[in-house]
């Protein structure tokens, strides 16, 4: 029997934009926006996308880091309320082996002309995971790239 290790973390990441609640929804919500600002990017190339923005229903990222490294993201919408709040669980593999499971609820609150996000994740890392900081450095870029995105009429 091999010894295996889980560390579990828990983070909150709170992000003011200055758009509307339901344009910053939209973004999780298209899968065509949603792409742009998560999966798409200069430090990797993306293999796949697929997005059914439903309860019940999943996205898929797979995309090939610059070192060649294969990674893929397995997502599952558990609860949607439009505008207000979007609660998925997600995995991360590395060349098909999962390293991680995650639990994450975005927020989305009207705050003056704009949207407080607030992110939360509860996670499992395995052994050979990133662990709870990378995570939570790797979320803080998807949402500064989210912000970025909005900026853009």
């Amino acid at each position: 029997m091999s010894d295996r290790t889980v560390t579990h973390g828990t983070f909150v990441i709170e992000r003011p934009y200055g758009a509307a609640p339901a344009r910053v929804f939209a973004a999780f919500a298209d899968p065509a926006k949603k792409r742009k600002w998560f999966a798409e990017g200069e430090e990797s190339e993306m293999e796949h996308y697929a997005l059914d923005f439903r309860e019940g229903g999943r996205e898929e990222v797979r995309f090939r880091a610059k070192n060649g490294w294969k990674f893929t993201n397995h997502t599952v919408f558990q609860d949607i309320l439009p505008n207000q709040h979007i609660v998925f669980v997600y995995t991360m593999s590395l060349d098909e082996k999962r390293f991680s499971s995650s639990q994450a609820t975005v927020e989305f609150v009207a705050k003056d002309k704009g949207t407080n996000l607030i992110f939360t994740e509860q996670g499992a890392y395995f052994e050979g995971a990133d662990g709870p900081k990378m995570r939570q450095d790797g979320w803080r870029l998807l949402l500064d790239a989210l912000g970025n995105w909005l900026e853009k009429p």
